[in-house]
């Protein structure tokens, strides 16, 4: 059995899931570890909230009766039903170790959700199992209310008002804390099933019931927060997506990558550890990838407190154990962030392949012979037209594949006939008619399904009062009680631009000696990520030599020049720096062409562009390179 809750000793808190589609075993890997308290996991995104929000809107429009039997409500349920390949075989362990649980999953059908985990809990013998769940997430009816009152929902990413969008909202959900989940703890929940809660919010909830911590202990729970930032996208704080991946494969660790663990003090500082007998890692470097991760600057917000990073520190203390302090709490906003769903239109997309000699003029053939079959009448009807070359034919490649580009065609619009496949003058015939006289070595797309025409969404970052939001824990045990938790009390104002700065006291780039040109990635390490359409990018160096060396040389100018002309949005970015972890971080507002939902280009999540930029060369002190590169 676990241990007997002791709020002097360290919580340990083990995330398992960063996304929908995470590994099935992963709350049983985890909860069978009788060493750990609570398992938490995400199993939401912009994407899911997005679909199954409309999706929600859809079934009331038509009238479908909540009354109907479970199963029938389970059909159409607009929740994560990924959550449940998960939570079904963990149920033996949460039992055997009371393993307590905390999950983002239930989108916008949370009480649905909770219902069938109940069932769940039943059939396996396991109903003394007590569920809650968390209601509050969906803010349709408030935002409407405030829109005509006149709020104007101003972006988080690019300040617009909401009425300049031009599309008409169906659906919000506004990100809950986790001061939620440690109340349902404390009213006896075993398991708590949350709609939208931020991802970080389940540790917080876990650490705060734990430690008992109250609303005005900012410390505890500042560092709460990012360490639920650092382990709620699974493994990516163990080895995924991490510059130093080499390294895992040398060591054979680069498969079964291990979940990570938060072992939580109860003045707020932690260690993270990884699963036992597992593959990846949980080293300094690991962990500040994930920290640079969709951040926005060097305040983290969150409703319950902000956690400002500026002197966060990162100790090795042992193997797979890093040891994280120096976070300061400051009291939450009176705001929280929310997110608006509009329907746009309809996309879909061509993809030609294309190879050999004299590539860019291939691809420019092509292009002008397809817009010409269109002509500029039937283009202006087109809400977004785009004509990629994605790749280079290289002389000389070891085969045809890597010689070969992705000529891609892709198209939005707001009426689905122009981009119907079975009809003469739209785009699918527009495309394929050019293909006989086309430049030589193209061929087309066997894969016709990304031909048809699809829905797709925008989604609207904005902040609205907390005090507009109806928190309420629901627990489906005992009585049946509904508890209302009402909003912070106590809130502090923020600047809506975080600090931004260039580095001070920079250091002649001359001083490093000689240099030689050479990948900015073979002795720079990075990570980068979304929020929205906002593109969030860090680079850090592994020795703390290189780090005046480091701030010197990325600037703000810096970062433009290594995007390039074509990627460079022209859009504002941001700058701060993390020194006692040797890292620079920078946001690129606007940077992703209107986020996940809407996105026209391959980057749609930002994960890319860090990676991007690590490829470039640059004048590089051969002294660091003469270490070995990552």
């Amino acid at each position: 059995m676990s241990p007997s809750r002791d709020t002097k000793r360290a919580v340990r808190i083990a995330g398992c899931s960063g996304g929908f589609t995470d590994r099935a075993l992963a709350i049983t890997r985890m909860a069978g570890d009788p060493d750990v308290d609570v398992v938490i996991g995400d199993w939401l995104s912009e994407m899911t909230m997005t679909l199954h929000g409309s999706g929600k809107q859809k079934k009331l429009a038509k009238g479908e009766s909540q009354k109907l039997p479970l199963e029938e409500r389970m059909k159409g349920a607009m929740y994560a039903d990924t959550f449940l390949q998960c939570f079904e075989p963990a149920i033996p362990n949460l039992v055997k170790n009371g393993t307590k649980l905390a999950v983002n999953a239930g989108a916008s059908d949370t009480e649905l959700l909770a219902e069938v985990c109940v069932k769940m809990l039943n059939d396996q013998n396991a109903g003394h199992l007590k569920v809650s769940w968390i209601e509050g997430d969906e803010v349709t009816p408030q935002v409407n209310k405030l829109i005509a009152k006149g709020e104007k929902f101003e972006s988080l990413m690019h300040g617009k008002k909401l009425e300049e969008w031009g599309m008409e909202p169906v659906c919000a959900q506004a990100y809950l804390g986790g001061l939620c989940i440690a109340e349902a703890f404390r009213d006896g929940a075993d398991i708590v099933i949350c709609g939208r809660v931020a991802d970080a919010a389940p540790v917080i909830g876990a650490a705060a019931w734990w430690h008992d911590w109250k609303v005005d202990q900012y410390d505890g729970l500042a560092a709460s927060l990012i360490a639920g930032h650092l382990i709620e996208c699974s493994a990516y704080v163990t080895g995924g997506y991490y510059s130093m991946f080499k390294d895992l494969i040398k060591a054979n660790k680069h498969v079964n990558m291990g979940f990570p663990i938060a072992e939580i003090e109860s003045h707020g500082d932690f260690n993270l550890a990884k699963e036992k007998d597992t593959g990846g890692c949980m080293t300094v470097a690991s962990a500040t990838s994930q920290l640079l991760y969709e951040i926005q600057g060097p305040l983290y917000y969150n409703c319950d407190v902000v956690a400002d990073i500026t002197n966060i520190k990162m100790e090795q203390i042992g193997e797979d154990h890093v040891r994280v302090t120096g976070i300061k709490g400051l009291p939450p906003p009176p705001t929280t962030k929310i997110g608006i769903t509009a329907p746009a239109g309809w996309q879909c997309e061509w993809h030609m392949f294309i190879c050999g000699l004299d590539i860019e003029e291939k691809c420019k053939i092509t292009e002008g012979q397809i817009r010409y079959a269109m002509g500029e009448e039937n283009i202006k009807r087109f809400t977004c037209l785009n004509f990629h070359q994605n790749g280079s034919s290289v002389i000389d490649g070891r085969n045809q594949d890597v010689a070969t580009v992705d000529f891609r065609i892709f198209a939005q619009s707001n009426d689905p006939e122009l981009l119907r496949p079975d009809i003469p003058n739209a785009f699918n015939r527009w495309c394929l008619e050019v293909f006989l006289q086309s430049a030589p070595g193209l061929s087309l797309s066997n894969d016709l399904r990304q031909i048809v025409p699809k829905p797709y969404y925008e989604y609207w970052v904005a902040l609205m009062p907390q005090s507009e939001i109806n928190l309420n824990v629901h627990n489906l045990f005992g009585e049946k009680t509904v508890r209302n938790l009402g909003f912070p009390k106590v809130t502090k104002e923020y600047p809506r631009q975080q600090t931004s700065y260039e580095t001070s006291n920079p250091v002649s780039l001359d001083s490093f000696g000689e240099t030689v040109r050479a990948p900015l990635g073979y002795i720079v390490a990075g990570r980068s990520g979304d929020k929205a359409s906002d593109c969030n990018v860090g680079f850090f160096v592994r020795h703390d030599d290189e780090w005046d060396w480091l701030r010197s040389f990325l600037t703000i100018d810096r970062i433009k020049e290594l995007l390039g002309p074509q990627e460079y949005k022209g859009k504002p970015i941001d700058r701060f720096e993390l020194p006692n972890i040797n890292a620079v971080h920078f946001l690129l507002h606007d940077h992703l062409d209107r986020g996940y939902n809407a996105c026209s280009t391959y980057d749609t999540l930002g994960k890319n562009a860090g990676e991007y930029m690590r490829a470039k060369t640059i004048d590089m002190p051969k002294k660091f390179l003469d270490r070995g590169r990552i």
